[in-house]
Formats: structure tokens, C-alpha cells, sequence
């Protein structure tokens, strides 16, 4: 095995810098990779991101473009909606006929995390419960009734 003091870079893992404006035989003279004149070729740094020299911006020609969207987000800035934990009915079949399913109760049984819970109607529901989502699809709502339990919607 060998020793820490032995360990070393694979060759051509590290490159040396180059070194630029060092004269007409080294390749990177005269304009040193920066072409002629002008502000882009000063020292320093250059104009931030968007500067168009003075002429408004694209970004401030354009309003409807400003801010933070992200999907769902109305402008608010705040991101992208978190999506609901879903939950198919055929992992419900667990619970005793009966039995308050609750998002309490499926965080318990390990169905879901934390956050909001929808329904998916995936699989067949053989047990009458009472479920407590905050959504369902049309059809897990059907399913859920048709087994002879009810399905109830949270508030937000």
C-alpha cells in the first residue's frame, strides 16, 4: 500500500498557467489574447453582465420579463410550488374497515413525509375509510365511495 508522501497528481492533471503578454516567440504577446483597444482590453474588469454600453438594456426593454418566476410562483418570487406527498389507494388497503386516514396516520404508517397529501386513484380500495387528504383525483374520490367510505378535503 503505498504511503501518503507517495501519492501524486496522474500527469496532465495539472497544468501550469499561462503566461500571457511575455513577447512576440511565446505565442501570447502584442494584445495578450485581448485584441486591439478599447474597454474590454484595459486592465481591470470588464462591464458587468447585460451592459450594453450605455444603450438600455435588454432587460429593461423588456418589463414583462423582470423578477423571479419560478413555476407557480406569481411573480411573489418565492420558487417553485412544493407538490403535494402522493398516496395510491391500493397502499390504503392496509387500514382496518373503518379506520380515520388522516395525513397524520399515513406520516405514521411511513406513506408519506411531511407536507400536503393527495390521493391517486391507483389500484383497487377493498376497505370503507374515511379519508382526510388534501386532494384527491376525481377518480380515487369515486373509488373511495364506491367502497363505502368517504372522502374529505382539508383546507390548505
Amino acid at each position: 500500500m503505498p504511503f501518503i508522501d507517495d501519492l501524486r497528481a496522474p500527469r496532465g492533471a495539472r497544468r501550469r498557467r499561462r503566461r500571457v503578454g511575455r513577447g512576440l516567440g511565446s505565442g501570447r504577446g502584442v494584445y495578450a489574447g485581448k485584441g486591439r483597444k478599447g474597454q474590454k482590453a484595459r486592465s481591470g474588469a470588464g462591464p458587468r453582465p447585460g451592459f450594453e454600453g450605455g444603450q438600455t438594456p435588454l432587460v429593461k426593454r423588456l418589463p414583462f420579463r423582470r423578477g423571479v418566476r419560478g413555476a407557480g410562483s406569481n411573480m411573489t418570487g418565492g420558487g417553485p410550488r412544493p407538490r403535494p406527498q402522493e398516496v395510491r389507494l391500493r397502499d390504503l388497503n392496509r387500514f382496518a374497515s373503518g379506520t380515520e386516514v388522516t395525513p397524520a396516520v399515513l406520516r405514521g404508517a411511513g406513506l408519506v413525509g411531511g407536507g400536503r397529501v393527495k390521493v391517486l386513484a391507483t389500484g383497487q380500495l377493498r376497505v370503507a375509510l374515511v379519508v382526510r387528504a388534501h386532494g384527491f383525483t376525481a377518480g380515487a374520490r369515486k373509488a373511495i365511495e364506491a367502497a363505502g367510505g368517504r372522502a374529505e378535503v382539508l383546507a390548505r
